[in-house]
């Protein structure tokens, strides 16, 4: 879904605009497919290329589209106009150039005083400044689509990019077990063209059946049962094959963020043999061993601690989904959450904490009690002493789900 649509003043004038580039060559180029007359063939769209080398480039386009809109259509049909992908909206030396600014102001111009019947103007662009005149006359004229890449740095980026992979997985109906879900947003991070290539690879893998042969978790975990085996199943037994985690993690490329997250997981899971495989796996990745400490183990444990403890002091019921866990928490008054980690906004990681609640049953209070201090011993031993590194990381995960 577009962040902003505007209601167009002419009925023939639209522009798609916005930093995720994926999104708006996807949405302008179906736009473009529909609004050119079935009738008219060939003659019916004429494309613009607006990348430009060069201000004197970037000016001889947009004098092309004006000359493309003031000139009748073959036949006497309507035509559509793109200049597609124009480079020299935004606040660059291109775009700043005057002869590319005095291009725009002709062109802005007879977007003002209205395009014939016979023309449909179509523009699209990833990167626009909004402080520009031109802009500014396109907005008032134009259908306006404006798609904007999700900051997975921002608070609540995840619950957006679940709805989108939800959405698009929906449409080609893939049906997504809820953990499955969340490892494949935090996967692919919210990227639009990330999630289609993705959902494009599980939809073609599911309906090929038994025909793809992977080589198991990318390396990660011998014992989980493969994808192709996993879908051959499902098939059988259901005529939906369900996306699971384990699908999930057999198909999507796994990043450094995706091992950590990964691993933080485990961990949650009381999956010692996976965690361990993890760790190594860091770790002939040249990751610092002080890092996966301090950015995967013991983030893992406080927040289930954390989790923990306010699911037993506010009685707070285990959540099916992070999401259910960030509305409980938000209902919490200020003083039950001023202790929370926060993130650079100032807002709670709640996302985080959700994840955790939904593992934090399979622990005791003094057992994450435990597993903070043999992180805070970890953290001592790993910069003060000569110890194997592997071997201090592996006592802390075995001193946490030893059983």
């Amino acid at each position: 879904m577009p962040k902003a649509k505007t209601q167009a003043a002419t009925a023939n004038i639209y522009a798609v605009v916005g930093s995720d580039e994926a999104e708006v060559k996807r949405v302008a180029a179906e736009l473009a497919t529909n609004l050119t007359p079935p009738e008219a063939g060939d003659f019916g769209l004429e494309i613009i290329d607006g990348v430009a080398e060069n201000a004197e480039q970037a000016a001889a386009r947009i004098r092309s589209t004006i000359e493309a809109l003031q000139t009748l259509p073959f036949f006497g049909s309507t035509k559509v106009v793109w200049l597609k992908n124009a480079n020299f909206l935004g606040d660059t030396q291109i775009g700043r150039a005057a002869s590319v600014q005095s291009a725009l102001e002709e062109l802005s111009d007879l977007i003002e005083n209205g395009l014939g019947s016979d023309a449909i103007f179509l523009i699209s662009a990833t990167e626009v400044d909004k402080r520009r005149s031109f802009y500014k006359s396109l907005a008032k004229r134009a259908e306006m689509q404006i798609f904007e890449r999700l900051d997975s740095s921002r608070t609540g980026w995840e619950e957006e990019a679940t709805e989108i992979v939800r959405s698009r997985a929906k449409k080609r109906k893939l049906p997504f077990d809820d953990d499955a879900l969340d490892l494949f947003v935090l996967l692919t991070g919210g990227d639009t063209r990330q999630i289609d290539n993705e959902l494009e690879k599980i939809d073609i893998f599911l309906s090929s059946g038994t025909g793809f042969q992977p080589v198991g978790k990318t390396g990660v975990s011998p014992v989980i049962t493969s994808a192709a085996k996993m879908a051959a199943s499902q098939t059988t037994e259901a005529t939906a094959p369900r996306v699971t985690v384990d699908l999930v993690r057999e198909l999507v490329p796994l990043s450094r963020a995706g091992v950590i997250f990964e691993l933080s997981n485990a961990l949650a899971r009381r999956d010692l043999e996976l965690a361990l495989t993890l760790i190594r796996r860091l770790l002939d990745q040249r990751e610092s061993a002080i890092g996966i400490l301090l950015v995967a183990i013991l983030p893992t444990i406080r927040n289930l601690l954390l989790a923990k403890d306010l699911m037993e002091r506010h009685r707070l019921t285990r959540p099916h989904a992070p999401f259910q866990f960030i509305s409980a928490i938000n209902r919490l008054p200020a003083e039950a959450t001023e202790h929370l980690p926060r993130k650079k906004d100032g807002s709670v990681n709640a996302y985080a904490l959700g994840i955790a609640a939904q593992q934090a049953h399979r622990f005791e209070t003094k057992q994450l009690i435990a597993g903070m201090q043999a992180c805070l011993q970890a953290n001592l031993q790993l910069v003060t002493t000569q110890l194997d590194h592997e071997l201090i990381l592996t006592e802390v995960v075995v001193k946490l789900l030893g059983l």
